[in-house]
């Protein structure tokens, strides 16, 4: 169940894919699965059922469905920030898996407290708004592709983890839970700075997308927001080529 080793050096690749494969829905033009028109995506689909099922105004469910969707891209440009300013931009975006030397360098800082997988959280919101401008049978498609893929690094992160640290980790496993954050903190700080510039820069596209749903958004304009999240994903290539090469060393986490 767990990723190979090819699967984690090009999951952002894999993401990248998935995503285009769940906007364009190729499948759509043989199975006819989706329904046609400018409101065709998620985002109308599901407003139009609120207003059918007689729970709010068509105007109301926008709305309502637009709040969710910069909540989670909002959400996800945090928490993808917050674990990267500790973690490191170099190793979040590195293509290996990476481990110190011994136990004592396990991080414990930041959203780590909270949850063992913080950035893997935040793409999974992150997916959730964008799943809002895709059409429907694409947005399922994307969902279950994502979660799987999520569950198959973060079971050969552990494994890798595991395997070097031992009964350290398996007692940080054991205090701090996979994905859903615990609030009540088992696990003391050792005391690890942020790097908060580069993290910023390091999830420039996370926050292009988060901006340009809570910017842009009051336009309903889906396709114009999906030209934010292609602009978005330009700029991120660039800043991605500013980020140095890991170090050497690195903490234990998975990402």
């Amino acid at each position: 169940m767990k990723a190979s080793e090819s699967e984690f050096r090009f999951r952002y690749a894999l993401h990248a894919l998935i995503y285009v494969l769940g906007f364009l829905a190729p499948w759509n033009y043989a199975l006819h699965l989706d329904p046609s028109g400018p409101n065709a995506h998620v985002w109308g689909i599901l407003a139009a059922n609120m207003a059918s099922a007689g729970l709010t105004t068509i105007g109301r469910g926008f709305d309502l469905l637009l709040v969710a969707g910069i909540a989670c891209a909002l959400a996800a440009a945090i928490l993808r920030t917050w674990g990267a300013a500790y973690l490191g931009v170099p190793i979040v975006q590195d293509g290996a898996m990476h481990t110190a030397n011994d136990a004592s360098s396990l991080l414990q800082d930041g959203p780590f407290r909270y949850l063992r997988n913080p950035l893997y959280l935040g793409t999974l919101l992150h997916t959730l708004a964008l799943s809002l401008l895709m059409p429907r049978s694409g947005a399922i498609f994307t969902l279950v592709a994502i979660a799987v893929l999520q569950l198959r690094l973060i079971l050969a992160e552990e494994a890798f983890l595991s395997a070097r640290l031992g009964a350290a980790y398996a007692a940080y496993c054991a205090l701090v839970p996979r994905v859903i954050p615990r609030l009540r903190l088992k696990v003391a700080p050792t005391g690890r700075p942020a790097r908060w510039p580069q993290a910023i820069l390091g999830e420039i596209y996370m926050w292009g997308v988060a901006l340009s749903f809570a910017v842009l958004g009051w336009r309903y304009n889906a396709s114009l927001l999906i030209q934010c999240v292609l602009v978005a994903f330009g700029i991120a290539l660039v800043a991605r080529a500013l980020v140095k090469s890991p170090e050497a060393k690195s903490p234990d986490v998975t990402t």
